[in-house]
Parts: C-alpha cells; sequence; structure tokens
C-alpha cells in the first residue's frame, strides 16, 4: 500500500493482509508488511555504511537507490560483543553478508497516511556497549497500538561510537542518532507520524544521549518532547576519554589514532575493550569514579558536539522550549549487586565511598539514611544514587531552573523480590514484551505479580504517550518545592519525592564532567 492511496481504515483492514504497504522515503521506496493492526517497517538506511572511509567519521546520509529496497527484515547490529557479522572480521567493510549496512531504523505505525499521530523515537541503552534494536523486548507493536508512530534505530557503540580517536569527531554514536531524527523530520509524514510532534525518549545510555541532546546544538528543532529513563550521570572530559582509549588502543598494539584503529577489524576493538573493562579497577586512581561503573564510555564533553554536560546548559534554559520527563527506577544498581557475589570487603567500601560519595563524611551519611542497611544494601543504594537517581533528579531540578516544563516519575514495583525495580525493568514494562507467564517462571516472584504486571505496564504507557501527543502527562508538574512524583507500584500514586534520605544528602552536589583524578 502506497502512502500516495489514501485509503480509508476499512480498505487499509481488508487488503493488509494481501497487500505489503509501501512508502516513499526521500533517498526511495520502502516496503513493509502489516503486522495487524500495525504497519512495520525494518532495517531501513538512515545513512551510509560507517565503513572504509566512513569508519569513525560523522554519519553521511543515505544515497538514493531505484526500484523498491525491502523493509521487512531489521537490519545487522552494529560492532559490538557477539555480534558475527562478516563486518566484524572486515578492515575495509566490504561483507558478502550485508552486515556493513547497520545505521538503519525502524517503523511501526497504526495509520498510514496523513493521520499526523504523535511520533516516539526510541533511543536504546547498553552501557555504550550494545545496540540491537532486533531486541525482541523492544518490540513496539504494543506502544504503537496506543496512538503513536514509534522509530528505533541502530546507533553506533563502542569505540566506533563512543571512544576518542585523534582525528575523529567524538560522540559519533550521537550523531547517528541525529541524523536519525533528521532522517525522521524528512521522512515520518508518509508513516503517519507528525514531523512537529516528535518525542525522544530512551534508557540508560539512551537516557543519557538524551539529556546530552538537550543542549546540542546540532540536535536543535529535531524534537518537540523527551523522555529520560534511568540516564547514567557520566559525561567525561577530553582527557579521561583520551587515557581510556589510549589503554584500550595499548591492548590492541596500535595508537588511538584513525589511521591506526581503521586497519583493525571491529572484533580486535571490541576484544581489547573487554580486556580493559576487566581491568578498570586498576585504574581507580587515575580513571576515578568510572571505574566503579560497567563500561569504559560515555558522551564525551569536547565543547564542539557536546559543548557541556547538561545539568548546567539546561539550568541556563537550554532546553526551555522542550518538554521534560524523567525519572529512575528505585532499585536501579540492583541490576548488578544481585548478581552471584559476596558481600563487599571492606577495602572495596572505602574506595567506593570514597570516590562516589558528595562528600568526606558520606559513609556516616548514608549510615544514618540506611540505619538498617547492610554494607551490601548500602554499596548499592550509593551505587544507585551515584550513577542513576541523582542525576536524573538534579537534572529535573535544572530544568526547572532553566524555565523549562518537567515532570518525575519513579518505578517501584517489581515482580520478583531478587532484583526489586532494577535498572531496565522500566523499557520491558513499557514495551509490553514481559509477560504473566515470564514472570510467573521468576524462582522469586510475588504472588501476585503476574496479574499486575500487565496493568502497571498499561499505567505507564498511557502516562508516554499521553506526554507525547499533549506534553503532559498527567500529573503535577515538578517543582523543587513540592517535588511532585509520579510513583508507579501495582497501582500509580503521585506524592512528593520518595527517596528523601539520599535527596538531602546529594542537595550541594554539582554534577558534572568526570575528569583524569590526577
Amino acid at each position: 500500500m502506497s502512502a500516495d492511496h489514501n485509503s480509508s481504515g476499512t480498505e487499509r483492514s481488508e487488503h493488509r493482509v494481501d497487500i505489503e504497504p509501501e512508502i516513499r522515503t526521500t533517498a526511495g521506496v520502502v516496503r513493509g508488511r502489516w503486522e495487524d493492526p500495525i504497519a512495520v517497517f525494518r532495517g531501513i538506511r538512515y545513512a551510509e555504511p560507517p565503513v572504509g572511509a566512513r569508519r569513525f567519521a560523522a554519519p553521511v546520509p543515505a544515497q538514493r537507490w531505484d526500484g523498491v529496497r525491502d523493509a521487512r527484515q531489521f537490519g545487522p547490529p552494529v560492532p559490538q560483543p557477539g555480534n558475527t557479522g562478516s563486518v566484524m572480521s572486515s578492515v575495509s567493510g566490504s561483507t558478502e553478508d550485508g552486515s556493513e549496512d547497520c545505521l538503519t531504523l525502524n517503523v511501526w505505525s497504526p495509520d498510514l497516511g496523513a493521520a499526523k499521530l504523535p511520533v516516539m523515537v526510541w533511543i536504546q541503552g547498553g552501557t555504550y556497549l550494545e545496540n540491537n534494536t532486533a531486541n525482541p523486548h523492544l518490540d513496539a507493536a504494543t506502544l504503537a497500538g496506543a496512538g503513536v508512530v514509534v522509530v528505533s534505530m541502530n546507533y553506533r557503540v563502542g569505540v566506533d561510537g563512543f571512544a576518542r580517536i585523534t582525528g575523529a569527531p567524538d560522540n559519533r554514536g550521537i550523531l547517528d542518532q541525529i541524523a536519525a531524527l533528521g532522517w525522521v523530520q524528512d521522512n515520518i509524514a508518509p508513516f503517519g507520524g507528525d514531523p512537529c510532534n516528535v518525542t525522544v525518549f530512551g534508557q540508560s545510555a539512551g537516557g543519557a544521549s538524551i539529556a546530552a541532546l538537550l543542549v546540542m546544538p546540532r540536535a536543535a528543532g529535531l524534537f518537540r518532547r523527551a523522555i529520560s529513563q534511568s540516564m547514567p550521570g557520566t559525561y567525561f572530559t577530553p582527557q579521561l576519554a583520551a587515557a581510556i582509549s589510549a589503554t584500550i588502543a595499548t591492548e590492541a598494539g596500535v595508537q588511538a589514532t584513525v589511521s591506526d584503529f581503521r586497519r583493525l577489524p571491529p572484533r580486535a576493538l571490541t576484544a581489547a575493550t573487554t580486556a580493559v573493562i576487566a581491568k578498570m579497577p586498576e585504574f581507580v586512581d587515575i580513571w576515578g569514579p568510572m571505574t566503579f561503573t560497567p563500561t569504559p564510555f560515555s558522551p564525551v564533553v569536547d565543547g564542539d558536539v557536546l559543548p557541556s554536560a547538561p545539568w548546567s546548559m539546561v539550568a541556563d534554559g537550554a532546553a526551555s522550549g522542550v518538554d521534560l520527563l524523567i525519572g529512575h527506577t528505585r532499585d536501579e544498581f540492583r541490576l548488578y549487586s544481585s548478581r552471584p557475589a559476596s558481600e563487599p570487603t571492606p577495602a572495596h567500601m572505602t574506595a567506593a565511598f570514597h570516590h562516589l560519595a558528595p562528600t568526606a563524611d558520606g559513609d556516616r551519611l548514608y549510615r544514618t539514611a540506611y540505619p538498617d542497611a547492610t554494607p551490601g544494601l548500602r554499596l548499592e543504594v550509593l551505587s544507585t544514587d551515584w550513577l542513576f537517581r541523582m542525576p536524573s533528579l538534579h537534572l529535573a531540578d535544572a530544568a526547572h531552573a532553566g524555565g523549562g516544563p518537567v515532570w518525575l516519575y519513579e518505578l517501584t514495583w517489581s515482580f520478583n523480590s531478587e532484583q526489586g525495580a532494577s535498572h531496565c525493568l522500566d523499557f520491558l514494562l513499557l514495551f509490553g514484551t514481559l509477560g504473566p507467564d515470564e514472570v510467573r517462571a521468576h524462582r522469586a516472584a510475588h504472588p501476585n505479580a503476574a496479574n499486575e504486571i500487565n496493568q502497571v505496564g498499561q499505567y505507564m504507557r498511557a502516562d508516554w504517550v499521553q506526554f507525547a501527543a499533549t506534553g503532559k502527562p498527567g500529573w503535577a508538574p515538578y517543582d523543587p518545592r513540592t517535588r511532585t512524583t509520579r510513583v508507579y507500584d501495582a497501582e500509580p500514586i503521585t506524592q512528593p519525592y520518595p527517596e528523601d534520605a539520599s535527596r538531602r544528602i546529594w542537595s550541594a552536589h554539582r554534577f558534572d564532567t568526570l575528569d583524569l583524578t590526577v
């Protein structure tokens, strides 16, 4: 079905099984499929493959093609650990399996043509190391069925996307995101979307990328609203990023330059990165707090692509024209601390509080605020606060100070007692891809969790869609005096910010870029 054919909803329903929809984009025609009641287009190229001379460069818009391109299968994943495509072993990028064509996006639409539906562009996380929109937990059919057009994209990660490399622009992964947002502006209308009503939403590294997009000049005007979920508060100075890249390069036997890195296939760089991750604790006295995270990469505040860490510029009004919804889960770091391990040693506790706590007496403050917590739980709460909860709360404070509308939420519902409301649970609920049967099968599932999961997901999804459509999710905006927060439990409630004990500990702290400690 072509977008030029302005058929009625009835005609579409009658022909979805027989006719595969075709849409003309600025680069050429793509053919998707009806997966009733949603039209789905997968693997649409939004930029040229980042290989050969384009490797480690800013993305280049997709060239025009003749005929009709199939858009029924997801595009190949970008280079990352676990990617088995031929491009992983190729220096030139010329492969027989087409796995170099990785900068693609996907569209789910409930109504093609001139519907002018709100558009929601998903930027997934993955510790800046992984990115693959084919993940079945990111299937957007349920979300699109709520009345929006949903777009997701592959963007470069790891060394290819975020390492600081001499001769290359910084933040190439975020530049890919900007290129995809540009594609949305130019092409989303015939897919049923309104290019004047675009909401970017993302989780973890995706949420932090969105916070960066708020203050990036190249992203200005590409979206109207933003939802940042569980953003990690790590942004690197060029000096820290360069030191990390040099260590990865040494592991690979080269220098951190474009010419040297281009001589290595992606697999060699992912292997070197994995080796450095294992060694990160050894660099704590040089690299500082970032060694307590699971990744050596974060956006680089280079003064050009990314002029500043987001908090100060947002407080100065840089994002005042963007509606912002921001929040986190209650037990963010439980995803990592619940993995089999012994209680932290006294030496590890001392090092963590020295590098992560906002004040020198942080250990005392946390012991006082959480008197019943074990050492392991106290470390978990500190890590949750430093990496996720407080960066999110402080960004809400900054947005309010900058004059922009902002709303705050926290997810407290969980389905099992081991992981609680941990990192990543929010997007599983939002996309509706964690089912009751999976919940029942968990060894530590709460008694009524299987009956509650769909309801909690529906509450979140309805609020996200309402925000995308109107700019108002359905509760009072955030204000530092009242700290109104939407709390998602089995039944959502609105109350003052629940994590007040941590808020007070961090009230005088100012988040900024992370730098070398020596």
